[in-house]
């Protein structure tokens, strides 16, 4: 359970939870790698990737968010992944329907809440995707995946066609900005 602010804090109990996330910094996105690309980035790349969308993109929404909220979010939307490693959508989409929701938030009770109460509360306000911080965090995970992806075939990697197929954004009317990158990525893509 994360420490309400009334609880002592437990440097042993926070110092486990941090070790328990190093993992991230080396596990692959299995997608990539599941595509041939050779040293994938990892989990924590794409987090820190998610972060720096954030940042590029948050300034241009109005009425503003509340940044703080919007980059705790990017940062432990998928720490639990530090505990299940990153499963691809292909796999995926075999298991019952809620199913890797559901293991995804045991896995962050386990890993977060022991970290802190801000941690728990960000990821939880990120899964319930119910405000427009949660939301607007879960288009630059998704642009992320495009920036990573253009930046792939710009190094001239091809046959990643699937990706461009699945890099499409619902209702972006709330977050004008997030088209106009999905825009741009589509632009830059290199032709032939």
């Amino acid at each position: 359970m994360p420490n309400s602010g009334s609880d002592p804090w437990d440097a042993d109990v926070a110092l486990e939870a941090l070790i328990a996330l190093v993992p991230l910094d080396h596990l692959p996105r299995t997608g990539w790698a599941l595509r041939g690309i050779e040293s994938p980035e990892s989990i924590a790349g794409h987090i820190l990737g998610v972060a720096h969308v954030a940042l590029a993109l948050a300034p241009q929404v109005r009425p503003a968010l509340d940044l703080g909220r919007v980059l705790a979010m990017a940062l432990v939307h998928d720490a639990p992944e530090a505990l299940s490693g990153d499963l691809p959508r292909p796999a995926a989409r075999h298991l019952p329907a809620g199913a890797k929701k559901a293991m995804e938030a045991s896995l962050a009770r386990e890993i977060l809440w022991p970290l802190s109460a801000a941690a728990a509360d960000a990821y939880s306000e990120f899964s319930d995707q119910g405000t427009r911080e949660a939301r607007f965090v879960k288009k630059c995970d998704q642009l992320q995946l495009g920036v990573r992806l253009l930046a792939y075939e710009l190094g001239g990697r091809r046959g990643l066609e699937e990706f461009w197929d699945g890099l499409v954004l619902e209702d972006t009317q709330e977050f004008p900005a997030a088209e106009g990158l999905l825009q741009a990525l589509h632009s830059a893509r290199p032709t032939g």
